[in-house]
């Protein structure tokens, strides 16, 4: 009887009907044998067992290509992981300082060019002053290679942070390191440099001929001079890193361009604001001259999110139009100097406000 209905009846569980069932494959091989019946089936052609192994489940699909490369790791370690990098920051530093520390008389010489040629320029006695007996050794032999030394191991700083991220990143976001460390070290650099040559000198010469008419002499501590010198140096230098944060805002999806550009108007109302907090002098001048070059980086950083964007979405800009644009924008600002200096009689100095007569 039991037989009969093994022909006849039901079939099976897992077993194929001659009809064309629905089959589940796998039931062939549970527990390594075929069930009753099956091998017939088999040989008549009806059902073919599969050939390979099991396919892949949904759950494990896109994103394991991806998860490759990142670098599964503890709290501890990451802990660990900071710590090394963080060392490695300060062996950086302290190598750049060592160095600076050998030309540390050069230094303060170019520290302190500054408030020499405003001194100069104003009439008065070009020397700074010195208070108390440590004021020059603090100075002269450890705050200024200190700050220079923040400036040439930038790099080395910035590649150390880089490496601590880059763990947790895909490897298709890790091609971004070389453009973050080259960009942002010399953003931060160009910073200084525009702090140094143009916003300090014009606005030291501002603060030091505010009391020129009415008979007040300027006594420049060295202390109080140096203070100054490095909340410019340094405050300018971090907010030229602002297409860098733009950018990345943009690469985590944070913000978008259109999002940025919708709100500029909010976004030159901080600039302002932050420029007049950073800005040394409370003249106009002073502050466009600070708000300007930020908004410009503002919209840089717009700019290279909006390439992102693009390569997201397999666009191109075109960069033959934009590239003949920038090059006759150059060309027309080099004419104008050149007008300047071959016919009007004026030269170019490597400070504020660069073309004098």
């Amino acid at each position: 009887m039991a037989a009969d209905e093994q022909k006849g009846g039901t079939p099976p569980e897992g077993e194929v009907t001659p009809q064309g069932g629905t089959p589940n494959p796998y039931n062939y091989y549970a527990g390594g044998a075929s069930p009753a019946g099956s091998t017939a089936l088999v040989s008549s052609g009806s059902a073919t067992p599969p050939s390979g192994p099991p396919p892949t489940p949904p759950d494990g699909g896109d994103n394991d290509g991806e998860d490759d490369g990142m670098l599964r790791m503890s709290f501890m370690d990451h802990l660990e992981e900071l710590r090394s990098r963080i060392i490695r920051s300060l062996l950086g530093l302290a190598v750049a300082f060592v160095l600076c520390v050998l030309f540390a008389n050069q230094l303060w010489q170019i520290v302190s060019a500054p408030a020499i040629a405003a001194l100069k320029s104003l009439k008065f006695t070009p020397t700074l002053v010195q208070i108390s007996p440590m004021d020059t050794f603090s100075i002269v032999w450890v705050k200024a290679p200190l700050l220079a030394s923040i400036f040439i191991a930038s790099p080395w700083i910035l590649y150390q942070v880089w490496a601590f991220i880059a763990p947790g990143l895909y490897k298709r976001e890790r091609r971004w390191a070389t453009p973050f460390i080259l960009f942002s070290a010399g953003l931060f650099i160009t910073g200084g440099l525009f702090g140094y040559f143009v916003a300090f000198r014009y606005g030291l010469e501002f603060l030091l001929g505010i009391g020129h008419d009415i008979a007040i002499t300027p006594m420049v501590s060295i202390t109080e001079y140096f203070d100054l010198f490095v909340n410019v140096m340094l405050g300018i230098g971090i907010v030229f890193e602002l297409p860098v944060l733009i950018f990345f805002l943009t690469l985590l999806h944070v913000v978008s361009p259109s999002f940025l550009l919708r709100h500029s108007r909010y976004a030159i109302l901080i600039i302002t604001i932050v420029a007049a907090i950073i800005t040394p002098t409370p003249d106009v001048f002073n502050l466009m001259l600070f708000t300007i070059p930020m908004c410009l980086l503002y919209f840089m950083g717009i700019f290279a999110g909006y390439l992102l964007v693009l390569k997201r979405e397999n666009r191109r800009f075109p960069w033959k139009p934009f590239l003949i644009t920038l090059a006759c924008l150059i060309a027309f600002i080099g004419g104008l100097v050149a007008i300047m200096v071959f016919r009007f009689g004026y030269r170019i100095v490597i400070h504020w406000p660069f073309l004098i007569k």
